[in-house]
Parts: C-alpha cells; sequence; structure tokens
C-alpha cells in the first residue's frame, strides 16, 4: 500500500473529482446524496456486527475496512459538496464554528438547527 503525506479536504475533493464518474456529473446532486446514504449504510452495518458478533471489540482489521467504509462516506460527502459548489474545507470550517458559537453560547446541547 503506498502511503500518502496528509492532505487536506480541499486537495481530497478535487482529487476525488477525477474519479465521479456518473450519470450528468456537475449537473446531478440525486447520485450522491444516494450514493451518500448507502455508505453510511454500510458503516452502521459494519458496526453492528461488531456488536453482535464480537461482543463490540474493535480489532485492527476492523479499524482497517471501517476506515476504507469512511473513505467512501468521505468520497460522496466531497461529490455532493462539489455539486452545490461548495468547498469542502469551508464547510468544515463552517461546521466548528457553529459548534464553537454553540459552546459559547452554552447551548451545544439540546436540539434544533438554530439554537
Amino acid at each position: 500500500m503506498l502511503h500518502c503525506e496528509p492532505m487536506n479536504l480541499s486537495d481530497f475533493q478535487m482529487k476525488s473529482l477525477t474519479t465521479a464518474l456518473y450519470p450528468n456529473h456537475g449537473k446531478n446532486l440525486y447520485y450522491p446524496a444516494l450514493g451518500l446514504g448507502g455508505e453510511v449504510g454500510e458503516v452502521l452495518n459494519k458496526i453492528k456486527k461488531v456488536m453482535r458478533d464480537h461482543e463490540g471489540q474493535v480489532t485492527p482489521e476492523f479499524r482497517e475496512d471501517l476506515k476504507s467504509e469512511l473513505g467512501d462516506v468521505l468520497w460522496y460527502v466531497a461529490s455532493v459538496a462539489s455539486e452545490l459548489g461548495l468547498n469542502l474545507d469551508e464547510v468544515a470550517q463552517a461546521n466548528v464554528d457553529k459548534l464553537a458559537s454553540r459552546q459559547a453560547r452554552g447551548v451545544i446541547g439540546g436540539s434544533g438547527d438554530q439554537r
């Protein structure tokens, strides 16, 4: 396996675009959004099986398998962002800012998007 230097989200997003081969790429939000749901389901299913079959014990093999699945999730997140004309670095920063604001205002717990 090749070992690469860590990359930032924008680099990942740009590199993932080179493998985005789906119908109407660039004008098709639905395909990557549906793919994202499917990949998240795969992650959850694998975690469920660890609970069921391995008493919740995470093995090194499971970690590697899940790392691969999480990479697929990230690919689809990047594709959805690209379809929306969003930069993943900016999306990540906006999320950190939102959570820091909630924490500063004492509303990080609870529910509701506009708290």
